[in-house]
C-alpha cells in the first residue's frame, strides 16, 4: 500500500543524498523500519547511544508521507485538551500536552546543530471558531490552556478582523509553536544520525521476518538478513499492513502549495492558522512565502478514489484560503493527497504486540505528528537504553 498523488512541493527544494541498498547479511542492536519523520528521529536520539543501530526505507528517505506533510508544528492537538482530559483524566492530558511543548523547544535547540538547514521558524498559531456554535467549546479550551500556564491569548472577533483582515468569532492565540521543511528535516536528522555511527539502506524493502533465540530476523526483497535484538516498526501508515492496531484510522488528506507572494501580502506574524471544524481547514507560510492548506479529508484510502478527487480538492482548497484572503491573487503550483493516520481516542502510540516479541511499534499519528514522533522516540530510546520514564506509559498502556 503506498497511496499518495500529485505534484508534491517539498522535494523540489532540496536534492537530498542517496543511500546504497542493503546486499550483505548484517546483524545489529537495534534496526529501524523506516525512514520517514518518526525513524528519523529514533535514528537520531539512538545515535547518541553506545547501540549499533541500523535504519531501512524501502524507496528514500522522507520519501513517503513526510513529503506530504504539512509541517506544522503545534503543542496543541488534534484532540483538544479539554477533550483528552475528559478521555484520560486532566493529568495525563496536560503531561501530554506539555511533553509536545517541550518536544518543540528540544527541535528548537536541536536544529542548529544539523548540516542542512529544515527551515524551522517559531510562529503564533490562531485556533478559531468556525462558527457561533464552536466559541463556547472554544473559551472552554482557553481556561484550560490559561489553568495549565500554556502560551495562549484569547482574541475577540474584533481583534481577529483587525489582525487579520477576515470575520471569526473568536479565537485562540497560541504562542511558541513552529513551522519546518518536513524533507529537509528528515533528511538532516538521518544525516546527522550518519554522521554518530547509524548506517543507513534505502530501496531495502523488509519482506519476511522470524524470530529466534532472543532475535528477529528481518528478510529483504533482495536476500539479505538483518539480525537485531530490537526493531523499531516506524513505517507510518504502513505499519498496519504488518500489524494491524485497532485504534489506528486511516483516512486520506489533501494539500495544496500556492504561487510565490511578496512579504507584505501574507497575513499578520505569518501565523499558523486552523479552525475548530472536523475535518478541519489549516494553513502556513513558507521559506519563499508560499502559502500551504490542507484538510478536507475523507474516511477512504482507496489510491483511485484520493486521484480522481485531486483536482476537485485542489479547487476547494484553494477556494477556502480565498475566502479568508480574497484580495490575494492565488494559484496552486503544487496539489498532493495522500493516507493520513490517527488515533481513535487522540493520544500517539506505542505497542508491543506478543506475536512480535522484541519489536516495538511507533504509531505517531495525528495532525501533530512531526511533535509527536520526537516524543515518542525520545522515550523509545530511553526505554531501550534502561532509564526509567514515567512518561512512557502515557502512551504504552491501553
Amino acid at each position: 500500500m503506498d497511496i499518495r498523488s500529485g505534484t508534491f512541493f517539498w522535494p523540489e527544494t532540496l536534492a537530498a543524498k542517496p543511500f546504497p541498498a542493503l546486499e550483505e547479511d548484517i546483524s545489529c542492536d537495534v534496526l529501524i523500519i523506516g525512514g520517514g519523520e518518526s525513524g528519523a528521529h529514533c535514528a537520531y536520539f539512538l545515535s547518541e547511544t553506545e547501540m549499533d543501530v541500523v535504519l531501512v526505507e524501502k524507496d528514500r528517505a522522507g520519501s513517503g508521507s513526510s513529503s506530504a506533510n504539512t509541517g506544522l508544528l503545534q503543542y496543541s492537538n488534534d484532540k483538544m485538551l479539554t477533550a483528552c482530559a475528559n478521555s484520560f483524566g486532566e493529568e495525563k492530558a496536560v503531561r501530554h500536552y506539555r511533553l509536545c511543548e517541550q518536544a518543540l523547544r528540544g527541535l528548537e535547540k536541536l536544529v542548529p546543530s544539523l548540516s542542512i538547514n529544515p527551515d524551522f521558524k517559531i510562529r503564533e498559531s490562531l485556533y478559531y471558531a468556525t462558527d457561533e456554535a464552536d466559541k463556547e467549546t472554544l473559551r472552554k479550551e482557553y481556561n484550560m490552556l490559561k489553568k495549565h500556564s500554556f502560551q495562549a491569548e484569547w482574541l475577540t472577533a474584533s481583534d481577529i478582523e483587525r489582525m487579520y483582515g477576515f470575520k471569526k468569532t473568536a479565537g485562540i492565540l497560541s504562542g511558541g509553536d513552529a513551522e519546518v521543511n518536513p524533507y529537509k528535516l528528515v533528511t538532516s536528522l538521518i544525516g546527522a544520525a550518519e554522521a554518530n555511527g547509524v548506517r543507513i539502506f534505502e530501496k531495502t524493502e523488509v519482506n519476511g521476518r522470524k524470530f529466534e533465540h532472543g532475535y528477529v530476523m528481518m528478510y529483504t526483497a533482495g536476500g539479505a538478513c538483518i539480525k537485531a535484538k530490537k526493531v523499531i516498526m516506524a513505517a507510518g501508515y504502513k505499519n498496519q499492513e504488518i500489524r494491524r492496531e485497532h485504534n489506528a484510522v486511516l483516512s486520506s488528506s489533501y494539500a495544496i502549495a500556492t504561487n510565490r507572494l511578496t512579504k507584505n501580502e501574507i497575513w499578520y506574524g505569518q501565523t499558523l492558522i486552523w479552525e475548530t471544524a472536523r475535518p478541519y481547514l489549516y494553513m502556513r507560510t513558507t521559506a519563499d512565502n508560499r502559502i500551504i492548506a490542507g484538510g478536507l479529508d475523507e474516511p477512504s484510502i482507496d489510491a483511485e478514489k484520493i486521484n480522481s478527487k485531486l483536482v476537485h480538492k485542489r479547487d476547494q482548497l484553494l477556494l477556502e484560503v480565498k475566502k479568508l484572503f480574497p484580495e490575494l491573487k492565488l494559484e496552486a503550483e503544487y496539489f498532493w493527497g495522500a493516507v493520513f493516520g490517527s488515533i481513535h481516542d487522540g493520544l500517539p502510540m506505542i505497542k508491543e504486540y506478543p506475536e512480535l516479541p522484541h519489536c516495538l511499534f511507533l504509531l505517531g499519528y495525528g495532525g501533530n505528528g512531526t511533535i509527536c514522533s520526537y516524543v515518542l522516540a525520545s522515550l523509545i530510546r530511553d526505554h531501550l537504553t534502561g532509564n526509567q520514564n514515567d512518561d512512557l506509559q502515557i502512551y504504552m498502556e491501553r
